[in-house]
């Protein structure tokens, strides 16, 4: 989908709102040490897609979490921002970070693999 200058700004303003209502005034012990890597606010504004990371181990009681602080999330945003209406918060895992650390591993591990294979073989030969 292609945006605008204004919908990235917005899309930007709703993610750091957001991070910040989860950093200073969500109490939740579930939540800390989450990242929200995006937010795709609709053109009208009455919904928002926000995008989380975290360690993979906990995505279950975050997504838990997440469902349990929806309203009081909304209400605390609808109260920093100047917006007409309060959208309506959807909350989704963004599996790119953990396919990023995956090619990564992949990567390290191949490179790894080549330098004792390129170690053996200069051992091998004798000039």
């Amino acid at each position: 989908m292609k945006q605008g200058t204004s919908n990235r700004k917005v899309n930007e303003q709703a993610r750091e709102v957001i991070a910040s209502i989860l950093l200073f005034e969500v109490s939740d012990p579930r939540l800390h040490m989450v990242t929200v890597t995006g937010c795709e606010v609709s053109y009208d504004r009455s919904a928002c897609n926000v995008y989380y990371t975290c360690e993979p181990e906990r995505y279950p009681e975050v997504e838990a979490a997440f469902e349990q602080a929806r309203g009081h999330i909304r209400t605390l945003m609808a109260k920093k921002l100047s917006w007409r209406v309060a959208p309506e918060l959807r909350f989704y895992r963004d599996s790119s970070v953990d396919a990023a650390e995956a090619v990564g591993k992949y990567i390290a591990e191949e490179k790894a693999r080549r330098a004792v294979a390129d170690k053996t073989i200069g051992e091998g030969e004798e000039f």
